[in-house]
């Protein structure tokens, strides 16, 4: 009965040693600095979502921060009117959580779902923090991480602000061509701000 067990804990640590890559890819991509596998690895998980399921919930104490390694997730919150409004998406190589709550476990006031069958590395406030001691100049990277989704937000009330709706669809179309494809598009409505039918009319009219 050992042998299975002892193939299955090897086929996973293969495959966490295929993913791992991943992220230090994306961290050489902003940051000139060499980390290996080895050192990185204790301080993270890997976890898969199916379509649907929840990374965290809205109300419930923020304990992680995800990297995305395949997939597609949403950040929403309920409405008083009990709707819900997606105010972001996160697709491969993109981290999320409620940057709010985060640092010190915080209720979230949002919460994130899979749009289709995702997989993350996750890590927490403390294993980050660890994380950070044993490898300082991660802070880094860290930072030019949270710097771009921040002026990411900017550039993106800024066009709420200026764009008509078609021009702030349009804008949408050119920079993030691969969401129309892979995300709902009721989901690509609420975040855009519009109705349903209202998108479902732009894009009858751009197509046609």
């Amino acid at each position: 009965m050992s042998l299975p067990c002892k193939s299955k804990t090897y086929r996973v640590f293969i495959y966490f040693n295929l993913v791992i890559p991943q992220l230090l890819s994306h961290i050489r991509k902003c940051c000139t600095i060499q980390v290996d596998n080895a050192l990185i690895e204790p301080f993270f998980e890997h976890k898969h979502y199916k379509k649907k399921e929840l990374l965290l919930t809205e109300g419930q104490h923020c304990f992680e921060k995800f990297f995305i390694i395949k997939g597609c997730v949403q950040l929403c919150y309920l409405k008083q009117n009990g709707t819900e409004q997606t105010i972001d998406f996160a697709i491969e190589n993109w981290w999320i959580s409620d940057f709010m709550a985060f640092p010190n476990g915080g209720i979230a006031q949002f919460s994130i779902r899979a749009t289709e069958d995702t997989e993350v590395l996750s890590i927490s406030a403390d294993r980050q923090d660890k994380l950070l001691k044993q490898l300082p100049e991660l802070e880094g990277y860290f930072h030019r991480v949270f710097q771009r989704a921040y002026a990411a937000s900017q550039m993106r009330l800024r066009y709420l602000y200026e764009f008509s709706k078609e021009e702030l669809y349009l804008n949408f179309l050119q920079r993030f061509p691969e969401f129309t494809q892979r995300v709902p598009q009721y989901l690509l409505a609420s975040f855009l701000g519009f109705t349903p039918e209202y998108l479902s009319e732009l894009r009858k009219k751009f197509i046609s």
